[in-house]
């Protein structure tokens, strides 16, 4: 397996990524590679400064960097030699099996728009996270920011999606769907959400268990997939991001918190397209980047790309 990362990406890149990616290193299996994508002088200087052997990675030249205030679509056709475009350029010719960044979010969802595309029958991809219950289970969530506004039959995909993730990747044999509502009757929600639920029931490919409230989220009650549009999961995702920080400044102690914790998290698979993507949070510390390596080879070890392909 070769996995390819972007060492300029992120805020406090590149020092932070390089101290991940070897942090990573005794977490990976003997026939992994970590693919360094960055500048080689840069990269070659910092691992002098650990003390590591240069070898133990391979290392691609890239001289131009994406910022993470760049126009993403304008940033990613005109910098042909930054180390996104050079690490899409890699996955779409099969030379890694997988590509992680914590750089410019938008110019990564351009890239892989432009170069390994959406899966012939996706309506459109999603961002999909892990959430926690307090008994010990992960569920899945999607979509938590790709596409603020959905159509009803991207609802119903998502739910799709989310399924065959949770079972390839969590391990679940016939994962349970329900819609992430403000109610549990069928009548709530917004129009798009009351005809999703419509769709779903009628929906042999899925185990649709109806509506789930907020306040169900990160208990028993949890399905194995929830289902929401991208606005609503992308606040669910931050809200439990300032729950780890109470909890951080409270000094409390108790394990499920720190499921919480975006460096234990690592980043957001993009589910739907034709490739291996892990988008990392810009503010990654070294910690976060090794997460965010590790959960890369685990959505590769699940040939997840690859299984949406003969599943949609």
């Amino acid at each position: 397996m070769r996995i390819g990362l972007d060492v300029m990406g992120g805020d406090h890149a590149p020092d932070v990524v390089i101290e991940g990616a070897v942090s990573s290193l005794s977490n990976l299996s003997e026939g992994d590679q970590l693919v360094l994508i960055g500048n080689k002088n840069i990269i070659l200087e910092k691992l002098a400064q650990l003390s590591v052997e240069p070898s133990l990675f391979e290392i691609v030249n890239a001289q131009q960097v994406i910022e993470m205030g760049e126009h993403p679509a304008k940033a990613y056709s005109q910098k042909k030699n930054s180390s996104i475009a050079i690490g899409y350029g890699l996955l779409k010719s099969g030379l890694i099996d997988g590509f992680c960044s914590a750089g410019n979010t938008g110019a990564m969802l351009v890239g892989a728009s432009y170069s390994v595309n959406v899966i012939t029958g996706v309506l459109r991809p999603a961002l999909i996270t892990k959430a926690p219950s307090v008994t010990g289970r992960f569920s899945v969530l999607l979509d938590v920011g790709l596409n603020p506004d959905c159509k009803p039959e991207v609802l119903v995909q998502y739910g799709r999606l989310g399924s065959i993730y949770a079972r390839y990747v969590l391990g679940v044999e016939n994962p349970t769907v329900s819609l992430l509502n403000i109610g549990a009757e069928e009548n709530k929600g917004t129009n798009a959400i009351k005809s999703a639920y419509e769709l779903m029931k009628k929906d042999i490919h899925l185990n649709f268990r109806g509506n789930i409230e907020g306040n169900d989220l990160f208990h028993d009650k949890m399905t194995d997939v929830i289902v929401c549009d991208g606005f609503v999961g992308n606040v669910v995702l931050k809200e439990a991001e300032a729950f780890y920080k109470i909890y951080r400044l409270k000094n409390y102690q108790d394990p499920f918190f720190e499921h919480l914790n975006y460096e234990n998290i690592g980043g957001t698979p993009v589910i739907g397209i034709n490739a291996n993507i892990i988008i990392g949070h810009g503010n990654s510390s070294n910690k976060a980047i090794k997460s965010m390596i590790l959960q890369t080879k685990s959505v590769v070890e699940a040939d997840l790309a690859n299984r949406i392909k003969e599943e949609i």
